[in-house]
């Protein structure tokens, strides 16, 4: 019964592993379709300007948004992990009181039979 967390996190790490190489490979894929456009595309900052290839601009547009929605993804991840270690570790403080004493989890204004 210990194992079955231990294997679900391995399940978990390879799924993750094969979906981060799937979206690679579509990356390469979609890099090798779009390097045959050599049209160029004209970018304004706020003070300069910039020519740029077409596919160049999409993969580096798409790798920005990876990485931003990768980095939001860890932020709320490592926010539920963190409360939920936070709760571990009242529910370990909690067990040994209500071990040594079972009637302090009856309230007093219940009627004790």
């Amino acid at each position: 019964m210990d194992n079955q967390p231990i294997d679900m996190r391995k399940e978990a790490a390879v799924k993750g592993f094969f979906v981060a190489l799937v979206i690679a490979l579509l990356f390469v894929l979609a890099l090798l379709l779009g390097s045959r456009n050599e049209q160029l595309v004209t970018i304004n900052y706020f003070v300069a300007q910039g020519e740029f290839r077409l596919p160049v601009v999409l993969a580096s547009v798409f790798f920005a948004g990876f990485l931003l929605c990768w980095c939001f993804a860890v932020y709320h991840i490592g926010k539920l992990k963190y409360a939920l270690s936070r709760a571990n570790r009242k529910l370990q403080k909690l067990e040994p009181q209500t071990a040594t004493n079972p009637a302090s989890l009856v309230s007093s204004g219940e009627v004790k039979s």
